[in-house]
């Protein structure tokens, strides 16, 4: 369900504002309603975003150093001095890396005429001889060079050949070939340099790796303080100012259940305030309040989108449907007791657990638990079948649930109608809490038209299909949905949408229960490549008492896990693919809202 808001109005002094908002902060209850001006524009707030991203920018480089980091109360001031640090040092690695890139490349250059002094080239210079260097293709090389200009072949690489011209320098050496012009050091000096500059480099980053022993702390207190400052501004930025900016106006939301914790907190502030309920127009922050059970279901209502706040929230009613279709998807009850044993023991090995992460652990070890009984259907356990055993307890279980291939079949699409007949039953519920009990009567009809079919299908000792009691179900059913599905509207029109929504049921609703197949084929589908593991297990293990058992059991291991892993992932996506698709389109789910997210430290 959805918890009840309030609207709060601020009317608060300009001088005693920053002060109102620091203790509004501290209260941590009150959502502020955001309002779109001023964000992008304001300078401050931009820089003050940047500076954020440099901190989390920092603590991942910090975090990959591959180091253990020391736990300890960050300090927001060392964390500042530790940004700077570490940025300094990522620059000088950087100018390092310019360095070392050149350098590389003189080195390059160089390593194919070997290692000679620069100097001896500018002597041999101002004596009067000037030395060329070329490079050229084996059947480029003219011999008449060496005639010409004392062309001499100084290296041979592949195809190519590497030569110098030694000419007076009053002559000019014009050849067709590729001329090369050096580096001003020796090969010698510059792979010194390659080396120093490798050395630096490996000290910068000893330098950031012992830093990441002790600085993340420090780093995550800061960027806590800018991501505070952050907030901050933008509160201020929803704030309108009246009265010649003599008076700063702020609205937001918080819970009804603590609105009484909010005067009481208001009577010792010098501010005006109003309270009221929200209107149609509001957009009204949403937060979600189910109990026990369903709650562990909402982080999945989130990866959808949350409802609207005058919609019906979806999650107790998707709640037992998508636990009972991810066990009938994986379908294997060793796997389900897997689970349930893996999540029981990382919770008692566990320390420390925050509330988040034990309700998603109770929430796997239910979904566990709904697989191992869904896996005695099929009687399903690490891909052996339980009712081959000849022991009586399983052979009473085989005569009491299990289920063979087909009748899991008509299983998934019974659930399916299941769940589409009750998402078009909430349908009708949202319509009359939204827009009245006139709104909901078409989808009332086509709910009896589907439901009475049904029924004389499956039941045909109860009301045969087109006998008076199903004939007279049917015309008042057509009579809802065509007459009145859409209130306001002439005859003629609201006739044309119904044939038209005729139309959509007909091939929609087939297609939406159709879909719930995959319920069936994902565990079938999983328990054969189980067995299959097993029977490459017993096959591929060799004749052999030590090395045999060894062999099959890590076929065994390595198999099952890559299934339940595959399995596991499957079991989850295409729930979600049902619930989000067929169950909120026959639920008429539109959706939309905004997370409640009090303003707070």
């Amino acid at each position: 369900m959805i918890a009840k808001m309030k609207k709060l109005t601020f009317l608060v002094y300009h001088k005693e504002y920053d002060a109102f908002l620091k203790s509004i902060r501290e209260l941590g209850v009150v959502h502020i309603a955001e309002r779109a001006q001023g964000g992008a524009e304001n300078t401050s707030l931009q820089d003050s975003i940047r500076l954020s991203g440099r901190y989390s920018a920092a603590i991942k480089l910090m975090q990959t150093q591959g180091v253990e980091a020391e736990k300890h109360v960050g300090d927001a001031l060392r964390g500042e001095q530790a940004l700077k640090e570490i940025e300094s040092l990522l620059q000088a690695r950087q100018q390092v890396a310019h360095r070392l890139q050149t350098a590389e490349k003189e080195v390059s250059a160089l390593e194919a005429w070997g290692n000679f002094n620069p100097e001896d080239i500018h002597r041999l210079h101002d004596a009067g001889y000037q030395i060329n260097f070329f490079v050229c293709a084996e059947k480029q090389f003219d011999p008449s060079w060496v005639d010409c200009y004392n062309a001499t072949e100084i290296n041979r690489i592949g195809s190519k050949i590497y030569f110098v011209t030694i000419t007076s320098v009053d002559q000019c050496v014009e050849l067709d070939v590729e001329a090369i012009k050096l580096p001003e050091q020796s090969l010698y000096v510059l792979q010194a340099q390659v080396e120093g500059l490798h050395k630096e480099d490996e000290e910068l980053a000893s330098h950031l790796k012992k830093m990441a022993e002790t600085v993340i702390p420090d780093l995550q207190a800061a960027q806590a303080a800018i991501h505070s400052q952050i907030e901050f501004s933008k509160v201020v930025l929803n704030t309108d100012s009246l009265a010649d900016n003599k008076l700063m106006l702020l609205e937001g939301w918080a819970p009804a259940q603590r609105i009484e914790e909010i005067k009481q907190f208001l009577s010792t502030q010098d501010a005006y305030y109003e309270i009221a309920d929200p209107t149609p127009e509001d957009n009204v922050p949403i937060l979600l309040n189910n109990k026990g059970f369903f709650r562990l279901f909402e982080p999945i209502m989130k990866l959808y989108m949350l409802p609207k706040y005058n919609e019906l929230d979806l999650t107790p009613f998707f709640a037992p449907f998508f636990m009972l279709f991810f066990g009938l998807c994986l379908g294997d009850s060793g796997y389900g007791l897997f689970m349930v044993l893996a999540v029981t023991i990382y919770r008692i090995v566990a320390k420390q657990l925050s509330s988040s992460m034990k309700s998603i652990l109770t929430l796997v070890q239910l979904l566990g638990a709904s697989t191992m009984v869904c896996g005695l259907l099929t009687g399903t356990c690490f891909g052996f079948n339980l009712y081959d055993i000849n022991i009586p307890f399983f052979q009473s279980m085989k005569e009491t649930i299990s289920l063979d291939n087909q009748q899991m079949f008509n299983l998934s699409l019974i659930l399916g109608g299941v769940q589409i007949i009750f998402g078009m039953i909430l349908k009708a519920v949202n319509q009359t809490i939204q827009f009245g009990v006139k709104y909901a009567i078409a989808t009332i009809g086509w709910i009896l038209i589907l439901v009475s079919t049904a029924i004389a299908f499956a039941a045909p000792a109860v009301m045969p299909m087109g006998g008076t009691v199903h004939a007279v179900i049917l015309i008042i059913g057509a009579l809802m949905a065509y007459l009145y599905n859409s209130p306001g509207k002439n005859i003629f029109v609201n006739i044309g949408l119904g044939l038209w929504d005729s139309y959509n049921m007909a091939t929609g609703l087939l297609g939406d229960i159709l879909s719930y197949v995959r319920l069936f084929a994902l565990g079938l589908s999983g328990g054969i490549l189980a067995s299959v593991f097993n029977s490459l297990a017993v096959g591929m293990s060799p004749d052999n008492a030590v090395a045999g058992p060894i062999i099959m059991v890590l076929i065994f291991v390595i198999g099952h896990a890559i299934n339940i892993f595959m399995n596991v992932l499957g079991a989850m996506v295409h729930p979600m693919r049902l619930t989000f698709v067929e169950f909120f389109k026959n639920a008429g789910y539109e959706g939309g809202g905004k997370e409640y997210k009090p303003f707070k430290n």
